[in-house]
């Protein structure tokens, strides 16, 4: 499609099999895979169909349908999918320029646009999480953002009276995300301190960070596992972790890894997903 002239190529799932995360070095695929071009309206149809028909028979495989896409306003049609959501009455995720029609004058407004990193409120693990901060005190109070992604969860946090996020993620894109995000917000940067893995855990080995009051975990089991420990350590006594992410199925496995150092609360599930919050013990 790219030697046929392509504007763009777009590979998705053609069935409903889900591709978590990949590792470093990884690039997983689906077994079945749609692949969708768009090319110009200016270029020749007929001759384009020809050269896809040939290039695909090469391949052994068969023909692809051309489909003319309508002209659209496109600004609008991605804001039809995407309006305010509202999380536990007051907190309030919005595109930018659009506003909640509401005058609840203790409502917390955040602009926020989709963009490469995670984190829109839009699926029900971010989802879970807005609604604990919306629901919960965070006044004056350190977090974490283990898994940062677009800063959502951070700077919902600080919107609503957190003291400092310390923001994590493996994923430099995603940190500058949560950068232009906390400007968006007008969020000075140093009230969301931003960190690879590894320089945070060379930050702690050093003491240049103290343990804070809520860590926020929104990324997925294996590695909620596997970080339980270390997860705890930056807890305060009688903090709380907020831990997402997580499907049905492997809630259990995720409760037992933390038990030692985390008694939890009732589990809260959303469809497949569920959210676990819970308190360091003493």
């Amino acid at each position: 499609m790219l030697d046929a002239g392509a504007l763009s190529v777009t590979l998705t799932d053609s069935e409903d099999q889900p591709i978590f995360e990949p590792g470093p070095g990884e690039t997983p695929i689906w077994d079945l895979v749609t692949v969708l071009g768009l090319f110009s309206s200016e270029q020749d149809k007929p001759a384009l169909q020809a050269s896809l028909d040939d290039a695909l028979a090469t391949l052994n495989l068969s023909s692809c349908p051309l489909t003319h896409l309508e002209d659209q306003d496109w600004e609008r049609a991605w804001l039809d999918d995407f309006q305010p959501m509202c999380f536990a009455d007051h907190l309030w995720v919005c595109p930018t320029g659009m506003k909640p029609d509401t005058d609840n004058e203790n409502r917390v407004i955040m602009e926020l646009d989709p963009g490469l990193a995670f984190g829109t409120g839009t699926h029900p693990t971010t989802a879970m999480c807005l609604e604990w901060l919306a629901a919960n005190n965070v006044g004056n109070k350190d977090l974490i953002d283990y898994g940062c992604g677009s800063g959502i969860l951070g700077i919902a946090a600080l919107l609503l009276g957190a003291d400092k996020v310390y923001g994590i993620d493996n994923d430099p894109q995603a940190l500058q995300a949560t950068s232009d995000n906390c400007k968006k917000n007008s969020l000075p940067q140093t009230r969301f301190e931003l960190y690879l893995p590894g320089d945070f855990a060379n930050a702690l080995r050093l003491e240049k960070l103290q343990q804070v009051d809520i860590v926020l975990a929104n990324i997925l089991a294996g590695p909620l596992v596997n970080l339980a420990e270390y997860l705890t350590a930056m807890l305060k006594p009688q903090g709380i972790i907020v831990l997402s992410g997580i499907l049905r199925e492997q809630a259990v496995e995720v409760m037992s890894a933390y038990e030692k150092w985390v008694s939890f609360s009732p589990p809260l599930y959303q469809g497949d997903w569920v959210r676990l919050d819970g308190r360091r013990k003493a």
